[in-house]
């Protein structure tokens, strides 16, 4: 509780997301070890402390349940059942067991210390479990509604921004993130309880709660002085448990507090005729789930027609009476809110005019530089995704919004990748996307980071060049192959090439870790080899060997497949094609010559997959999944800080394509650019024949 009241806090999310401390199995068994004490019968505890230890133990159970209410939204429909069913369990248990101690000593209740505290303990339970409940029923319908107006707002985000695969700019990028991140943050389902009125009655019940806690701990410890020795058998041990659980209770109380008084604050500030008459108004989506229970056929089938008739009016009558009940929640928090505006209102007055005497022209510049003067085009305000009946967000909410995704982009720039650049500026052309392999490769294609991580290999095991060539070109390698990953990744929908992908992360564990390529030592070859042809030559035929021997005794009717081989066998096809056309393509004269055209090869496959970067921006912007959207859109706007520049770069590069969208993998990259060159040829051929009947005519 206490980190993710630190979280809160640290990113500005003032309606305290439930992070780290979320309703699991693992919350619900420590909170059930936590209500030892309460729940033990046989126990006699009668001193202060033994008592107090008590009411502190049923206070921290509604402080805990508070914290983790807005959890309920990150889960699935069914996760949601089984918890807050363990949930229920573990209160009823509790309850009843207090109830019996009651029952037990009811001759005395009168002097029985601190009972009407832990009575409202009790109820403070109670009452947070028929929120829990209640918001429970409202989630699958709000996450019905937030996914159909999330995929219309994503067509208008879509057509508004024509990103371009191949011709995409950081400017774009930048924009579209921050759309897609206003629209993630507001529709996501933890926040959206968190603003809801029964996450604002929860909180109001933890602050009252843990003030009554307070209370009697001041109030015991000033009429006995001092807290008397513990009699029961727990010993010292109670003491431990009051003062760690009364520490709980406190820090826990923060994020509820906070939830329930932005919403007494924002709803005093915008209190009008039509927030009044709203009080009184139950949405559609706090009922909707029932109401198709209630007007949809029993699951099971009875053929006895009365019988079955009897049981669905049974159930209809059932869920009429559950839906009054919603009803009544619903209206009930309303007017707890209300009440809590008319009674907090001259104090939050006072504190937003001292604060507005002080922050008012800074506020003012920063609301006008976010909103209309850095994107004077963008009205974020289109993109929030609210309820029906929902009023608007504060705008130092929308500010803060828009603020965490800038940082999150600053952050990513921090990370960029400074050798990766380096490498990236040898490229020229994209010539070497279709030099590394002269051979057909529809038996076997290749994915982005294969060839990568084979030339890469192959240039380390040449002899006679510098450490720091080698030490920088493996450096720029290891950081381009993140984003070769990513796009590998995202791209590869159907995992078509999965087993491709793991060939080359194998490879490159072997390469970047202990400088082996298959138990092959580069460095060792590179130190021994007399020449650049001879080392070529050892890893084309050890490839060689590798692909026969297995074709050899593979029986494996998957096999008959090369994308079911295994890792080493895909990785060593790759090095014989690869090593075999740089021995019959190769130009340079001398090992550094070489070292420098295979790097500029590896720099024209990187700078040709990196043109995809901004496709697998957007991809990740859209997020199918409501649970995981936020998550997605923060990856987006951290790997466009990180490749921000790489962007940059190949924007002022001309495409070699006709039709860029369709460069998605090194294989149609391949395709696209042989037969641009056919093209070209044909063109050069046509107008040779020409020029020569022209000249022949003139004869």
């Amino acid at each position: 509780m206490a980190a993710d009241s630190l979280h809160g806090f640290w990113r500005k999310r003032h309606w305290f997301p439930s992070r780290y401390f979320s309703i699991n199995a693992t919350s619900l068994t420590l909170l059930a070890v936590s209500m030892k004490l309460p729940v033990d019968l046989t126990t006699r505890m009668y001193a202060v402390t033994d008592r107090l230890a008590k009411v502190s133990s049923l206070v921290f159970m509604s402080t805990a349940m508070a914290n983790f209410l807005p959890s309920l939204g990150s889960m699935s429909d069914k996760d949601v059942l089984m918890n807050v069913t363990a949930l229920s369990i573990l209160v009823i248990t509790v309850t009843a067991n207090v109830t019996i101690q009651i029952i037990q000593v009811h001759s005395y209740l009168r002097g029985r210390l601190a009972f009407l505290e832990e009575m409202l303990a009790v109820g403070s339970m109670l009452l947070l479990l028929v929120m829990f409940t209640s918001s429970a029923l409202m989630i699958p319908s709000t996450k019905r509604y937030l996914e159909k107006k999330y995929h219309e707002m994503h067509k208008t985000a879509l057509n508004e921004e024509q990103v371009d695969t191949g011709r995409v700019s950081a400017d774009k990028l930048r924009v579209l993130i921050k759309k897609y991140w206003v629209m993630a943050e507001t529709s996501s389902p933890q926040f959206v309880i968190a603003r809801s009125v029964t996450c604002t009655t929860s909180g109001a019940v933890s602050l009252i709660v843990a003030l009554v806690l307070l209370e009697a701990e001041i109030r015991l410890a000033m009429k006995c002085m001092i807290l008397e020795k513990s009699i029961s058998n727990y010993g010292w041990s109670t003491k431990l448990i009051l003062l760690s659980q009364t520490i709980g209770v406190i820090v826990g109380t923060i994020a509820p507090a906070s939830r329930w008084f932005i919403a007494v604050n924002f709803r005093s500030k915008n209190e009008s005729g039509k927030s009044i008459r709203s009080v009184f108004t139950v949405e559609g989506y706090w009922t909707q789930k029932m109401v198709d229970w209630r007007q949809g056929s029993i699951s099971f089938q009875i053929r006895h027609l009365k019988s079955r008739k009897f049981l669905h009016n049974l159930r209809r009558r059932f869920l009429k009476l559950c839906i009054s009940v919603q009803y009544f929640i619903v209206l009930a928090s309303k007017m707890l809110l209300l009440v809590s505006v008319c009674i907090t209102s001259p104090v939050i007055s006072c504190i937003n005019y001292a604060r507005g005497l002080k922050k008012q022209k800074r506020i003012s510049h920063c609301v006008s530089r976010d909103y209309s003067t850095a994107d004077p085009e963008l009205d974020v305000r289109h993109y929030v995704m609210l309820l029906e009946g929902e009023q608007e967000l504060p705008t130092e909410t929308l500010e803060n919004i828009c603020k965490e995704v800038d940082e999150v982009i600053r952050k990513g720039k921090m990370k960029k990748p400074e050798s990766l650049l380096k490498l990236l500026e040898k490229s020229r052309s994209f010539n070497g996307v279709t030099e590394f392999d002269s051979r057909d490769s529809r038996e076997l294609p290749y994915c982005w980071s294969l060839p990568v991580v084979t030339l890469t290999s192959i240039a380390l095991a040449l002899p006679n060049i510098e450490k720091h060539k080698s030490e920088l070109l493996l450096s720029s390698v290891t950081e381009g192959l993140y984003f070769v990953k990513l796009v590998d990744k995202t791209l590869d929908k159907k995992s078509r090439l999965a087993n491709v992908r793991t060939a080359a992360d194998v490879v490159w564990v072997g390469v970047e870790l202990y400088h082996k390529w298959q138990d092959k030592d580069l460095h060792e070859t590179s130190l021994k080899g007399k020449n650049a042809d001879e080392i070529l030559q050892q890893l084309r035929d050890k490839a060689e060997k590798t692909v026969v021997e297995f074709r050899r005794d593979a029986r494996d009717c998957l096999m008959k497949n090369p994308l079911n081989w295994p890792a080493k066998v895909i990785a060593a096809n790759s090095m014989y094609r690869i090593s075999r056309t740089v021995l019959l393509t190769r130009t340079a004269e001398t090992d550094d010559e070489l070292f420098e055209q295979l790097s500029v090869m590896i720099a024209d496959i990187l700078a040709a997959c990196f043109t995809n970067l901004g496709h697998v921006i957007t991809m990740k912007c859209h997020c199918n999944a409501i649970e995981e959207r936020e998550k997605s859109v923060r990856k987006a706007a951290l790997l466009l800080g990180e490749t921000e520049e790489i962007l940059a770069l190949l924007c002022q590069r001309e495409l070699p394509l006709s039709a860029p969208n369709r460069a998605a993998s090194v294989e149609e990259w391949r395709a696209l650019i042989d037969q641009e060159k056919n093209n070209i040829n044909m063109e050069f051929s046509s107008k040779s024949n020409i020029e020569t009947g022209t000249k022949v005519d003139g004869l």
